[in-house]
């Protein structure tokens, strides 16, 4: 019976890796084009250093701060006051449920978890239009905002867990927390709640980029779940296939490899032979810097906003994503991404 299960755990994990190797190596190109263009967005030139002050009011201006309730995004748990203006009978309170739908007289349940505030109105309108009221008119109040929230740590005037309304893009949302502290780096993390196949969860943004030289590409749009990170100046950044990837503080004269060392380490499924390293330099803006895992290297000295991005390697991730699951019904077999176990 050993002999046997051994023998189904060995099929299933060869059964796997021949599908996975099918659909990453056709993506391995594209994957290396994208990993040139987030790396590119780094290659700037020279910009000089302002103070928080100054920094603080580019970004109040370029902040939208009016924000319209009727594009908020509903989710599980927000509780809504659903009026019918040509039936009070009709009118209820009614809260979102965790598989995302409402519960209306006449109606039943509907699905509205993903739409705004107003597209959930024109949707309760056609369904009442086909059976009940020849000409509806339906208003929909978000009395608890549960499900859209963005968080704001660090080196923010006020940072802390926000509700967010409706859609708004990043300087937006750090005009919520009252700008930047005067111990502010440049540099702005925003991760991501929920991931997307394919794309990155965690951006890094040069404000000097975006404020001062007006790169509103930079100026990424917030989803619900997101934090945004502002770190303190004398910060690097470590990312890709390492173990605890995030922003760290540069203590003394450090070293890549204490760098790596203080993110955990680098991850199993690791390139072990290169890395990319990109930095400011005064006189020439950002450059990535490829790097050979030698010993030499390992000595260089790791300076402000340096950002460090570990290399993954498609066979080491296929690897360490597979495994056996043993239970009921029987033996199960799955892929996790590595990447985002350590995150």
């Amino acid at each position: 019976m050993q002999t046997k299960i051994t023998n189904i755990r060995f099929f299933l994990i060869a059964a796997l890796t021949v599908t996975l190797l099918a659909s990453f190596l056709p993506g391995c190109g594209k994957k290396q084009e994208q990993n040139r263009d987030i790396v590119e967005r780094y290659v700037a030139a020279p910009v000089k250093n302002d103070d928080i002050t100054r920094l603080n009011e580019q970004l109040f201006s370029a902040a939208q701060m009016n924000v319209d309730p009727s594009d908020y995004v509903l989710g599980a748990g927000d509780l809504l006051q659903i009026t019918v203006f040509e039936a009070d009978t009709l009118n209820t309170t009614a809260r979102v449920s965790s598989r995302g739908h409402i519960t209306l007289p006449l109606l039943g349940q509907i699905q509205i978890k993903g739409l705004t505030a107003r597209e959930a109105e024109i949707e309760i309108e056609t369904l009442f239009r086909k059976k009940y009221i020849k000409n509806p008119h339906v208003s929909v109040f978000v009395e608890e905002h549960f499900s859209q929230r963005v968080t704001l740590v660090g080196q923010l005037k006020n940072p802390g867990t926000y509700d967010y309304v409706s859609k708004q893009r990043l300087l937006d949302v750090m005009a919520l927390a009252g700008g930047l502290s005067d111990k502010a780096g440049n540099t702005i993390q925003v991760r991501r709640l929920a991931t997307i196949p394919g794309k990155p969860n965690v951006f890094v943004v040069d404000m000097d980029r975006l404020i001062k030289e007006g790169r509103t590409e930079l100026n990424v749009e917030i989803n619900g779940g997101d934090v945004i990170f502002v770190p303190e100046a004398g910060n690097y950044f470590v990312d890709g296939a390492i173990r605890r990837p995030g922003s760290y503080p540069i203590r003394n004269k450090m070293v890549l490899r204490e760098a790596l060392a203080a993110a955990g380490g680098i991850a199993p499924y690791a390139l072990q032979d290169s890395l990319v390293l990109i930095r400011y330099f005064k006189n020439a803006g950002r450059k990535a810097l490829e790097l050979e895992n030698n010993p030499e290297n390992q000595e260089m000295e790791i300076q402000d906003r340096d950002i460090i991005v570990v290399k993954s390697s498609t066979w080491g991730k296929i690897v360490h994503g597979t495994g056996i699951n043993i239970g009921i019904p029987g033996l199960g077999i799955g892929y996790h991404d590595p990447e985002r176990g350590y995150w």
